[in-house]
């Protein structure tokens, strides 16, 4: 098929751009600037730069590659683009982000009707965010917590918004665990190793992880299968943070986590950190192994964190 990556030099585009032609479609995959096409042709993909927030020029770059799928991986939360991560000023590290996953996705959709493009995969994040009310894992049908009155509500109102328009779209949205694997873990690690990233309260709060190959394994599938509907894209072992912070510190060699109740570190790091920390909920991959056969090649952050730090 001809498909059209929105996203294609992200940490997750540059994984999914090789998969895709080594399927055997053409891809057209797009950068914000001219310095990265020379990326995207080593990747095997027909390069186009593109402004993911002007309408033209999204429509402009759709039109001309005459796509079959559109794979919607724009988001602009790495150090060159927002800086320093920030959970304690999440809306303003994630503003662009947000503007991509709005504006954006809106862009794109109008883009594929005029293109006559039927169909859609979107990013979606289903990591520590599930509905903070029941168990702690969570299936696609459970809703996302709207984080009210934090600085996570703008961001999970833009997931929010991807997920609605894309699935009335007739489109898929992937909710990705937290990313680790090229080009994300040694950013999960440092802080780690600093003794910045202590265990807040008992730790309890779930997350969900993914290695970013099996998360562009799973999106090649959806590009494939049509796949339709929201799909939780995660290991195996969603797991408190009290599990994962201190094997992830073993493993890159750190000394063990410090542990800071959350009354000092909602002041330090903000209400969204506490909260993920300690009330976060997982979520469940069965219905992705279920409908789209898909099997991660990292079934445990437990064996792939000690592989990509080893």
């Amino acid at each position: 098929m001809r498909v059209f990556v929105a996203g294609g030099t992200g940490v997750l585009g540059r994984r999914l751009v090789p998969r895709l032609v080594e399927r055997g479609h053409r891809v057209t995959a797009t950068t914000t600037g001219a310095a990265r096409l020379e990326l995207l042709e080593r990747l095997g993909a027909d390069g186009v730069v593109m402004d993911g927030l002007d309408a033209v020029s999204v429509g402009e770059a759709v039109a001309q590659a005459r796509p079959e799928v559109i794979v919607h991986q724009m988001t602009a939360i790495s150090a060159a683009h927002a800086g320093k991560a920030d959970m304690k000023h999440m809306d303003r590290w994630f503003a662009t982000t947000n503007r991509l996953r709005t504006e954006g996705t809106d862009h794109l959709l109008a883009a594929a009707d005029a293109a006559g493009v039927a169909h859609v995969v979107a990013q979606g994040y289903g990591a520590w965010n599930g509905i903070r009310r029941g168990g702690w894992v969570k299936t696609e049908q459970d809703p996302l917590d709207p984080m009210t009155g934090t600085a996570a509500e703008p961001g999970m109102a833009a997931i929010a918004h991807v997920e609605d328009v894309v699935v009335e779209a007739g489109g898929a949205v992937l909710r990705y665990g937290w990313f680790y694997g090229p080009g994300a873990t040694a950013d999960l690690a440092e802080p780690v190793r600093k003794r910045q990233f202590p265990v807040v309260g008992g730790g309890a709060g779930h997350c969900s992880w993914v290695h970013l190959d099996d998360a562009a394994d799973a999106t090649v599938l959806a590009v494939e299968q049509n796949a339709r509907g929201v799909f939780n894209i995660a290991d195996d072992e969603p797991a408190p943070a009290s599990e994962w912070l201190p094997h992830l510190a073993e493993c890159a060699g750190a000394k063990r986590p410090l542990k800071v109740p959350a009354w000092l570190a909602r002041p330090l790091a903000g209400d969204v950190a506490v909260t993920m920390m300690t009330e976060g909920r997982g979520f469940s991959n069965a219905k992705a192994r279920r409908e789209l056969g898909w099997e991660p090649a990292h079934p445990s952050w437990r064996q792939g964190f000690r592989e990509e730090l080893a």
